[in-house]
């Protein structure tokens, strides 16, 4: 698979953009850009930004992230159904067949911030032990962790999935840096100016449904 480190350009002289970053980008631009509007079609544009991720993960050694693609495939089609087959005290009030937004009670939020620092805490030690030539081991499953935990709220339509999506794109920003990546931080900045609207404009939306 020698198209995976194509060069398309460089950055400052000594910085290549690969293809797989490009792809990478596009989709996952795309797929957020559809969430944060309230758009199922997200959903389907995930697919492929999951098996892009799998491959850029691989290349760079990021084995904690590369490892949980499985799962957070399976997390989106979780979301995919959730958000197309709605409860009936879950419909949107402008859609009867789309799931509502809606959000979490302070208990709940209290037992993900404990998960997430536990589970990336557990999961970078053990990356450390079986994976050494990990960079990074456990920015590697903190962004990792944080990814599925904004991912799982997503498919359950919370509206705090977009503060986790923020942090997980400045955490984020710190990792691609920490790789020699120039062009990915550059998108994740176009991520973090999405994740504010989008949360704008789920908090809108849960207020009228609420």
């Amino acid at each position: 698979m020698e198209w995976i480190n194509y060069i398309l350009f460089t950055i400052g002289g000594d910085r290549p953009v690969l293809l797989i970053d490009l792809i990478t980008s596009v989709l996952g631009l795309t797929c957020v850009f559809l969430a944060g509007r309230n758009s199922k079609y997200n959903f389907w544009v995930g697919y492929f930004y999951t098996a892009a991720l799998f491959l850029m993960f691989w290349n760079k050694n990021l084995y904690a992230s590369l490892i949980l693609q499985p799962v957070s495939l399976c997390i989106n089609v979780i979301g995919h159904y959730r958000w197309t087959h709605p409860g009936k005290d879950e419909r949107s009030s402008e859609d009867s067949s789309a799931l509502k937004v809606s959000g979490m009670t302070w208990p709940w939020r209290a037992i993900a911030v404990l998960g997430v620092f536990f589970l990336a805490f557990a999961w970078g030690t053990l990356l450390d032990g079986l994976f050494p030539s990990d960079p990074h081991p456990y920015l590697d499953s903190c962004v990792t962790v944080l990814i599925l935990t904004a991912q799982l709220l997503s498919a359950m339509k919370k509206w705090e999935c977009w503060i986790l999506w923020l942090l997980v794109n400045l955490t984020q920003i710190a990792l691609h840096l920490s790789v020699g990546h120039v062009f990915m931080p550059l998108v994740c900045g176009l991520y973090l100016v999405n994740g504010l609207w989008s949360l704008h404009t789920w908090s809108k939306l849960y207020k009228k449904n609420a």
